[in-house]
């Protein structure tokens, strides 16, 4: 079953995305973690990153879904998870394109359904208990990047909703619930 989870930042996909991986065996297929790995992997594709990334400069579609398409190679019994892709319609259609090359489709997209003013309350929360735990705070972490990041998401990633409302596999959960809660929600939508 390959699932895109989709929301704004800080609504919880990486935590549920970590959640399918354990008890579905499912793999999660995140751009930043994959970018990252890629740069320091030595492949052609990731020297191709490496010098993108070194430059300062935001990585390319076609980068990415170059990176998608070796991890679709390797395989995943339990599916994939796209967790912070696609970001754009032009990456919806290229993922759509790429799956169906390798014979396969996408099961559905889950939206977690979250308050902004909610939202930006639990990231400055998580910042203030990141500084009393003695952590670092993430750079991304304060209400004016975060504001940001949200402007962005609306911007480019929140018509993909529309998108894949009219393909009929749309799906939403309410992303304000307790971690445990929005990981029930996710895997009834799955059971169904």
């Amino acid at each position: 079953m390959n699932i895109i989870l989709i929301g704004p930042p800080g609504a919880g996909k990486g935590t549920q995305a970590q959640k399918l991986v354990q008890s579905r065996g499912m793999v999660q297929l995140s751009t930043g973690d994959m970018l990252r790995a890629a740069k320091t992997s030595g492949t052609e594709m990731g020297k191709r990153v490496a010098e993108v990334m070194d430059r300062g400069e935001l990585v390319t579609d076609e980068i990415v879904i170059g990176l998608i398409e070796e991890k679709l190679e390797e395989g995943s019994a339990g599916g994939f998870i796209f967790d912070g892709f696609p970001r754009t319609l032009a990456q919806a259609d290229a993922l759509g394109e790429l799956l169906a090359r390798h014979d396969t489709k996408l099961h559905t997209v889950i939206e977690l359904v979250v308050d902004d003013t909610a939202l930006v309350g639990r990231i400055v929360k998580r910042a203030e208990e990141a500084k009393a735990a003695g952590q670092p705070v993430r750079k991304d972490d304060t209400p004016e990047v975060f504001d940001d990041r949200l402007r962005a998401y609306y911007k480019q990633t929140a018509p993909l909703l529309g998108y894949y409302h009219a393909k009929g596999g749309l799906k939403r959960v309410d992303g304000m619930a307790s971690m445990d809660e929005v990981a029930a929600q996710i895997a009834a939508i799955l059971d169904a």
